[in-house]
């Protein structure tokens, strides 16, 4: 008990920790297998929807503040829609073109 006491200490103070992952558990493994860029994508599908949905209910709730039918929606998801293609552009679609990472 005493020795995997010690060993926990020293793993904890030098930030190795013992839960089995070689990386970060949502790092990709490096792999060009079928599933490589899985994490990648689903991040961009995201941030797409979050753009969509935030502004779209920003649209809505102005909508109904002012009491116009539909239009401060449809600007809200416009604007949804182009923030979030702007913030994928800047995280993902920088790469590759130098060379290097943004």
């Amino acid at each position: 008990m005493a020795a995997d006491l010690r060993k926990w200490e020293s793993s904890t103070l030098t930030g190795q920790a013992s839960h089995g992952y070689t990386s970060a558990p949502m790092a990709g493994s490096g792999r060009d297998g079928a599933w490589a860029g899985m994490g990648t994508g689903w991040a961009v599908t995201s941030t797409l929807v979050a753009g969509i949905a935030v502004w779209g209910g920003i649209g809505y709730l102005a909508d109904r503040l002012v009491g116009t039918d539909g239009v401060l929606i449809a600007f809200g998801i416009v604007l949804g829609a182009a923030g979030g293609i702007y913030i994928v552009y800047l995280r993902y679609g920088k790469r590759g073109r130098d060379g290097g990472s943004a």
